[in-house]
């Protein structure tokens, strides 16, 4: 592997076609495509300022690295991708990519990053600002997250996500067969049009919550006060820890919890309407 060190480079395409190359303490700076169509890249210790650095790279690793703000959508069609250890302040990071290994990255404007991603493993990440993270992304897994960036994991598939902070506003979308453990989700309408969404020891607050949900499943979940109008128009099997608000026309299933404040069935509510809803000490 060939080793360039303490390096710039600037303008159109400086390393196009580069393969078995390792960049160390290297500056891409103003331009275009500095390291595309390349395979097996290693970059440490390296900054990008540049547009569009890594895009068709098959192969390559990003340890102890920073992606200023002009180094935008840095990283496109490519797969095979280990970061970690990295900081980014660039937008629209990782689009249509697969196979990606990350761990210890911070996004500070995680604007439509990890678009049409598949088999993502990822292991504490911060993401800041922006919004739409993760949409379209399949096959994830993620231990450690951080996020209060907007709208994020819409339209997810095959998901895996552990011990997560996220504080959003319409959160997990349209997702399929996604599972969440112990972890806090903090936002406006979460879950809404799921299927197979299931929350595991979370602790769940704003208003109106896992609406329009089929085969969502809770266990051992807590909701803030503010969680008002949940579950409407879902089916579900949820065991719920101390009290939820308000429940309002669930479809079908089994909802166990502490205390109810309020159940609302009205003549909005789809059927069958059979939805079992009861307080744990009053079986």
């Amino acid at each position: 592997m060939q080793l360039i060190k303490d390096a710039q480079f600037g303008g159109e395409r400086p390393l196009f076609a580069s393969h078995d190359l390792h960049l160390d303490n290297v500056a891409i700076l103003a331009g275009e495509s500095a390291i595309k169509e390349c395979s097996n890249i290693v970059a440490t210790n390296c900054r990008f300022e540049g547009n569009y650095p890594f895009w068709h790279v098959h192969g390559f690793t990003i340890e102890h690295c920073y992606f200023a703000v002009g180094g935008r959508s840095a990283l496109w069609y490519s797969d095979h991708l280990r970061m970690a250890d990295t900081v980014v302040d660039a937008p629209k990071m990782f689009r249509e990519m697969s196979d990606i290994d990350m761990e210890r990255v911070r996004m500070n404007d995680a604007d439509e990053v990890f678009w049409r991603c598949n088999r993502l493993r990822i292991h504490d990440l911060e993401l800041h600002g922006g919004t739409y993270p993760f949409m379209f992304s399949t096959d994830i897994y993620v231990d450690g997250l951080e996020s209060d960036s907007k709208y994020v994991f819409q339209y997810v598939r095959n998901a895996e996500i552990r011990h997560a902070r996220i504080t959003t506003k319409d959160a997990f979308w349209e997702v399929e067969n996604v599972t969440i453990y112990d972890s806090e989700l903090n936002g406006e309408y979460l879950g809404w049009h799921s299927r197979n969404l299931r929350l595991v020891n979370c602790h769940i607050s704003g208003e109106q919550p896992l609406c329009y949900a089929h085969g969502l499943v809770l266990e051992n979940c807590t909701f803030d006060p503010s969680c008002d109008r949940a579950f409407e128009y879902s089916t579900l099997q949820a065991d719920i820890r101390g009290g939820i608000t308000n429940i309002k026309n669930p479809t079908s299933g089994h909802i166990t919890a502490d205390r109810i404040g309020s159940v609302t069935i009205d003549e909005n509510i789809l059927p069958p309407a059979d939805c079992i809803i009861e307080e744990r000490n009053r079986h």
